[in-house]
């Protein structure tokens, strides 16, 4: 039996109005699936009309104006309910998603789902969980003392990994998408003596239990930095008003 970063895969990626899970919004959103490395993956993409001011360091982030959005974007319901259905027919298939910053980017989704679904992601999953991988955790706990930038092109550097170049036609949120998945399988292969043993339902588990260390170990440098509460791979829902 391969490896998880020799068999299915799949990566998600979001483009928002912000750096604000509670409150900003998607905007864009592509999901590839991949069965082997190297096979050509199947690439879903979701273009939405937030509805709100898109700023300028947003759209210099993804490439996406207000402008284009209004003309090519969905109405948030409808997209935000097929993206997270999409995310759940991974769960209950047993394929592992790459999600580079987990935390952030499934707890937007959660919340765009509260907002116009009044369901939860957690509520779509049902029974069957979301087996994350997050290259961006993975990499600060198996390569703790590192230098060099952990964002993704730091991560698509020090991995040897050419990033996605857009020649799929998918935009930049694609591109991201595509690329962590790159990254992910890239990474295993890296520290294959530690990861090729673990199935990704044990390997979700043990994320959650390095990333509660490394939230610990910030909170004792910086301690009024960082959120408390903040958990892997989503935050939980704030308490009602």
């Amino acid at each position: 039996m391969p490896s998880w970063y020799d068999g299915p895969l799949a990566a998600f990626g979001v483009g928002t109005t912000g750096d604000d899970p509670e409150t900003d919004r998607v905007v864009a959103a592509a999901l590839a699936v991949q069965e082997t490395p190297g096979a050509a993956p199947a690439l879903t993409r979701w273009l939405i009309s937030p509805g709100v001011e898109i700023p300028e360091a947003a759209t210099a982030a993804h490439g996406l104006t207000a402008g284009h959005l209004a003309r090519r974007g969905r109405w948030p319901a409808p997209a935000v309910d097929e993206i997270a259905r999409a995310l759940a027919s991974q769960a209950a298939s047993g394929r592992p998603v790459a999600v580079l910053n987990a935390p952030f980017t499934l707890t937007l989704l959660d919340r765009e789902a509260t907002r116009h679904r009044a369901t939860s992601l957690t509520g779509y999953l049902g029974s069957h969980p979301l087996y994350v991988l997050d290259p961006l955790l993975l990499d600060t706990h198996l390569d703790r003392y590192r230098k060099g930038d952990r964002a993704l092109p730091g991560l698509c550097a020090h991995y040897d990994v050419k990033p996605s170049d857009g020649g799929h036609g998918g935009g930049r949120t694609a591109d991201e998408a595509l690329t962590v998945l790159e990254v992910t399988r890239a990474l295993g292969r890296r520290f294959a003596a530690r990861l090729a043993r673990l199935r990704p339902d044990e390997l979700h588990t043990l994320q959650t239990t390095w990333f509660e260390a490394q939230l610990r170990e910030r909170q004792t440098w910086f301690p009024r930095g960082g959120a408390a509460d903040c958990q892997w791979p989503m935050r939980p829902a704030p308490p009602e008003k």
